[in-house]
């Protein structure tokens, strides 16, 4: 990751600011606009279709042994989606 010398282009009084919090060593400064993660690509839809399908599947009697298997995924993964399904039903995210 390359990075601009604060000198260039900030104004000084507002390094001499950020100098009071940390001074000489390297920050990241996110982006103001940043997108959801998959937005652009298209993965957040694709994941949540597959993972609203394994749900479904498994509502409906489909063994994780056998969605794993179906979608190339291990038990474990299988079991995080349909906990992630269960921490939405009570309000818990994720």
């Amino acid at each position: 990751m390359s990075y601009i010398k604060a000198e260039e282009i900030l104004p000084r009084e507002l390094i001499e600011t950020i100098q009071q919090y940390v001074s000489g060593k390297n920050i990241y400064i996110p982006c103001k606009e940043k997108e959801d993660w998959g937005s652009k690509s298209g993965s957040r839809e694709y994941y949540g279709k597959r993972n609203r399908e394994i749900r479904f599947k498994h509502q409906n009697g489909i063994s994780v042994k056998a969605l794993a298997s179906e979608y190339s995924l291990s038990e474990k993964s299988i079991h995080r989606v349909l906990r992630a399904s269960d921490n939405k039903k009570i309000g818990l995210g994720a």
